[in-house]
């Protein structure tokens, strides 16, 4: 037996083994996937859904052992940039690292002077959320400037964007589309054109998200300057750990992210190759001797943040089932809102960005802004009114004993977190807060949200609306 033959033999009992061992990570439509026990089988929030082609290509990587970022990871991120329509995606080890460099590329010095964000300028983020979102706006030394949230969408209230700004000192917007909904990017392109500043979307929970603009449809992630995506398990692809950068628009940003990524190095060469500019020992920067090795200069305090080639591996056969993951997501929302539909008296659903209602028909009337979000919807998202009766705290321990996953809208307000008002004690320049917050508020008291990942079968969606309407009804 050759190798090709061998590796061959490999990865066909790798199919075989997948196909028996991994029966509950299959889609929810799967006619091989695991049987679902109601009250006995988890029903979570969110998880890893493949099969036997993701076991295969890890696999595969693995025989040809390239190790660290190359030949895989160069075709995800092509794929990716082509998915969304930007100029370039680059992958990073996580979505926390993709929000730190895409954050840390606004700092550099080969930016413009006057767009340049420097220590004690500030960005514009939003109060409710991820804390990754808004770590690294205080990581690189700006002031965190923090707008209230809204309840319906879970999204930034952007028309206190114009009370956030200070001229002079604002350099950026940075905010997250809510749990796979548009944030108001109608109003946010116009506020960040006006004041000529950087937009930076956290795509991170939107993967597959389109916005209408002026006729125009276009993926979140593709409107602003920088985008960020992660890949963890829970979200809309994964690679185990994972996530991009996406360069919209503008090559030169895809020169400072790469440095930030790897080592803050000058030099755009790929893994394993050398003097792709043709003059590696032709340069002089900095106070290094002229013809300094062009591989070994550093224009950026940066890090050390790519993942894996056979993480990148899953992640292309992922990439792959991305628009069957999209639908499924959109029609496991529709299925829950449909079925809670009768306790509105008592919760209150999520609306699309745009959105002033939702129809029986699964349609929605909106606006006047002539604006329409197209949802690929990362959970569910629920909020206990103030005459239910209960609160979300006990409607979660009701999910939790019924083995339904629910979560938190992950830190609710953050400026209520321990992290958080520890530095506003000790470092009160670092944050700088808009209004009162009570919408953050309302999301951290009476929010949680439950799933709409590819994984849910139609039973676990009956059972989960089920066991809500008991709770309801009781």
């Amino acid at each position: 037996m050759d190798t090709q033959e061998l590796r061959d033999e490999i990865s066909r009992l790798v199919r075989e083994y997948s196909r028996r061992q991994h029966r509950s990570n299959r889609s929810g439509d799967d006619s091989d996937r695991a049987e679902f026990i109601p009250g006995k089988t988890p029903v979570p929030y969110a998880g890893r859904v493949f099969d036997e082609d993701e076991v295969e290509a890890a696999v595969g990587s693995v025989l040809d052992f390239w190790l660290t970022l190359g030949p895989e990871g160069e075709r995800l991120e092509r794929g990716l940039a082509e998915f969304l329509g930007v100029r370039n995606s680059l992958l990073v080890n996580s979505g926390s690292s993709a929000n730190l460099v895409a954050m840390s590329a606004l700092t550099s010095p080969k930016l413009p002077k006057q767009r340049r964000v420097m220590p004690g300028d500030e960005v514009i983020t939003v109060a409710a959320g991820f804390p990754t979102t808004v770590a690294p706006i205080i990581q690189c030394g700006a002031t965190a400037v923090f707008i209230d949230a809204d309840p319906v969408t879970g999204n930034p209230k952007c028309h206190q964007l114009e009370d956030a700004y200070c001229s002079g000192k604002t350099k950026a917007v940075m905010m997250a589309h809510a749990l796979g909904n548009p944030f108001d990017l109608k109003t946010t392109l116009e506020f960040c054109r006006q004041h000529d500043l950087w937009l930076i979307e956290d795509n991170c929970d939107a993967l597959g998200c389109r916005y209408t603009l002026s006729g125009a449809t276009q993926y979140t992630g593709s409107w602003g300057d920088l985008s960020t995506q992660s890949f963890y398990p829970p979200h809309h692809l994964t690679m185990g750990e994972g996530g991009a950068v996406n360069v919209v628009k503008q090559a030169a940003l895809k020169v400072i992210v790469e440095s930030f990524r790897d080592w803050g190095r000058d030099c755009w060469c790929a893994s394993g190759k050398d003097n792709t500019c043709n003059k590696r020992f032709g340069w002089q920067l900095g106070e290094l001797p002229q013809g300094y090795d062009h591989k070994y200069i550093y224009s950026h305090l940066g890090y050390n943040l790519k993942p894996l080639d056979i993480q990148a591996a899953i992640g292309t056969r992922q990439l792959e089932k991305l628009p069957r993951f999209i639908e499924a997501r959109k029609s496991n929302w529709q299925k829950l809102r449909k079925g809670l539909a009768d306790f509105e008296d008592l919760l209150e659903f999520s609306l699309p960005t745009h959105a002033t209602s939702w129809n029986p028909d699964g349609d929605f009337s909106w606006d006047s802004s002539g604006c329409r979000t197209d949802c690929s919807w990362f959970g569910f998202k629920i909020s206990v009114k103030p005459q239910a009766g209960f609160t979300r705290t006990q409607l979660a321990k009701h999910l939790d004993e019924h083995l339904i996953g629910n979560r938190m809208l992950f830190g609710g307000n953050l400026l209520r977190q321990p992290a958080f008002t520890t530095l506003r004690r000790e470092n009160p320049s670092s944050i700088r807060v808009v209004g009162d917050l009570a919408g953050a508020d309302r999301i951290m008291n009476d929010t949680l949200f439950i799933g709409t990942y590819p994984g849910l079968s139609q039973e676990m969606i009956d059972y989960t609306i089920s066991t809500i309407a008991d709770f309801c009804r009781g």
